[in-house]
Formats: structure tokens, sequence, C-alpha cells
């Protein structure tokens, strides 16, 4: 009993902090996201600052140069799509009319597969937007503001903080040296590096997911027929930031968009089906070959870490977890107590088990072969 009395208390202490943590975690989520977003950036830019460095050109200057490149490619995205959508609310009173006969025609069918009436079907729609205008609805439409305006004052903020990151990332070093025993400034600093070269080729390699993403989806979209293919090519894959999970959502914006809104239920069926195959694609075989072998994570507890972020910090905190959760493996790899829980959260010990663009070429290599 005496024994078990100091694990009980280490364990109850062990739980209160972890339920401080994610309250203050919670709690202040709209000033933490923000920075947590830019340090990711600032990883991602840090590569182009010190080459503009090398070109002599004052670190001022080229944190500033650094992060109006990134600005100009992310607004040219954005303008893209402004015109893609411009294009698209051109075709609003058409679509319209086409979704009330899409609409009555999945009414009627409803009514003949389930039995549910017309009339059932309009009077549930009814009370449900009774609820949605109620005041209470009202209230959420308020909070939603609020938490728009949030974001907007977080999205000003985020280059403020990149500058800041990489003006001052040679300080950052040296104070984490000067806490760290001299004895592990050799483990430090090769900590750190890891760090940094393994969050800005996470962050890079999921920019090239996307931008293929964007690609895949458009032409497939183009195939199907549906129409607008390039605004929602490039919209579901831009969802594809939050990794696993993006897909899928990304997928259901031109799924309801051909179910609504095509002449035929087709569209939408062979639309599921695409985005079916681009999941299993990207999960399987650009993910793992292009992100997953910079953070090295197993997928369970990719997936674990998406739904925690989720809880904490909504949206922001699916996109920031997983390259935070890397960074925190790398801490794991080079701390000997923790050595077994990086090879737990790791890819390592299933190698032979995995899908990989090397065996499926040997496969195809092998087939050629006996042809």
């Amino acid at each position: 009993m005496q024994k078990l009395y100091p694990t009980l208390v280490r364990l109850t202490v062990a739980l209160l902090f972890l339920i401080l943590l994610v309250f203050a975690l919670t709690q202040a989520r709209n000033v933490l996201y923000p920075l947590a977003l830019a340090i990711l950036f600032a990883y991602l830019l840090r590569p182009v600052a010190e080459f503009l460095e090398r070109l002599r050109v004052p670190r001022i200057a080229a944190n500033l140069l650094s992060i109006l490149l990134m600005a100009a490619v992310v607004g040219s995205v954005f303008f893209f799509l402004y015109n893609q959508f411009s294009v698209f609310t051109d075709d609003f009173p058409l679509l319209k009319e086409q979704a009330k006969a899409n609409i009555h025609r999945l009414e009627m069918g409803i009514e003949a597969t389930l039995g549910i009436s017309t009339h059932q079907q309009h009077a549930w729609l009814t009370e449900q937007s009774d609820a949605f205008f109620n005041p209470e609805s009202g209230q959420r439409m308020l909070k939603f503001f609020s938490a728009t305006t949030s974001t907007l004052v977080a999205i000003f903020l985020i280059p403020v903080y990149i500058f800041f990151l990489l003006y001052y990332r040679d300080k950052f070093r040296e104070f984490v040296l000067q806490i760290a025993p001299a004895r592990h400034h050799p483990t430090t600093l090769q900590t750190l590096e890891e760090i940094s070269t393994v969050t800005a080729r996470y962050m890079g390699g999921l920019v090239m997911v996307v931008a293929i993403l964007c690609v895949l989806n458009s032409t497939g979209l183009m195939l199907i027929g549906i129409r607008y293919p390039i605004l929602f090519g490039i919209v579901s894959a831009m969802i594809n930031f939050i990794p696993y999970f993006g897909t899928l959502a990304g997928g259901s914006i031109p799924f309801l968009f051909a179910l609504l809104l095509e002449d035929s239920p087709r569209y939408a069926l062979w639309v599921a089906l695409f985005f079916l195959l681009v999941q299993f694609l990207e999960n399987n075989i650009l993910t793992p070959n292009i992100v997953g072998g910079q953070v090295s994570i197993n997928p369970l507890f990719i997936i674990l870490s998406l739904l925690v972020g989720a809880a904490l910090w909504g949206i922001p905190g699916m996109f920031v977890i997983v390259p935070y959760l890397a960074m925190f493996k790398i801490v794991c790899d080079h701390v000997e107590r923790l050595r077994p829980v990086s090879y737990l959260i790791s890819t390592h010990g299933t190698e032979k088990h995995a899908l990989t663009w090397a065996k499926i070429k040997s496969v195809f290599v092998r087939n050629t072969a006996r042809s």
C-alpha cells in the first residue's frame, strides 16, 4: 500500500496537469493557433530567407521578400479562385431552377421508396428552417461572426509573427542552448536541425500533394462532365491540407453540387467513386511517399492527433497538429527514456506491409517480364 500511494499521487498530478493544459490550450486558442501556424510557415520560408542572405541581402529585406513571395503565391491562387467563382455565381439563376427540379425529383424518389409523402418532407424542412432562424440560431450566427472576426485578425498577425520568427531565429537557438546542459549541446543542436529540416520538408511536401490533387481533381471532374471542374477541383484539393479527412471532406462539395444541380444522379455517383479512388491514392501513395516519409508517423496516431487538434482548436488545430507531433517524435528520438514512445508512433516495424510506389512498380516490372 505504501508503494502504491506515491504512484497514485504521481498519476493524479499528471492527470491534473493534462486537464489544466487542455483547458489552457482551449481558452487561449485565438492567441496560440496563429503563432503555431506562423512557426510552421517560418520553417517553410527559412530556406528561402537563408538563400537570399547568402546573396548578401540584409536579413530584414530577405525576410520581407520571403513573406511577400508567399503572399503573392497565396494571393494568386485566391484571385484565380475568385475569377472561377464569379463565373459560377453568374449562372445562379439557371442553377436555382435546376436545383428545384432535382429536389422535386429527389422528393418523389423518397416518397416512392420510403413512403414519406412530399407534404411530410416539406413539413420537416419547414421545421428545420424555423429552428435555424430562431433566437438561439441568431446567437450562434453572432458567435460565428465573432469567430470569423478573430480569424481575420489572426490572418493579419501571421505575417508579423513569421517576420519576427525568421529575424530572431538565431536568438531562439541560442536560448535553447543556454537552458540545455553543456554536455547535451551536440544532441540539442542535432535535434533543432532535424526539427527545422523535417518541418520545412513536411510543409513543402504538403503543398506538393495539394498541387497534384488540384490537377488530378480538376481533370477527373472534367472527364466526368461536372460543370466548373477547375473551381471544384481546386477547392476540394485545398481542403486536403487536413490529412486523411481532407480528400473526402473536399469531395463532398462537388458531390453535393452534382446531386443537386446536375441533370442526372449518375454524375453524383461518378463523383463519389472518383473521390474514393483519390482518397485511396492520396492516403496510400501520394502522402506516404511525399509527406509521410518526412514525418514518419503511422496513420493511427495521425488520425488520433487530428481528432485531438479538432477538439482543441477546430480546423486550425487539425492543420498544425501533425507537424508538431513530428517535432515531438524527433525530441523522443534523442531522449533515451522517450525512445519507446517514438517507436510506437513511428512507421517502423511495419515496412514489409506498407504499400509504396517501389512495390507497385516492381509488380508491373514482373508482369512485363513474364509477358
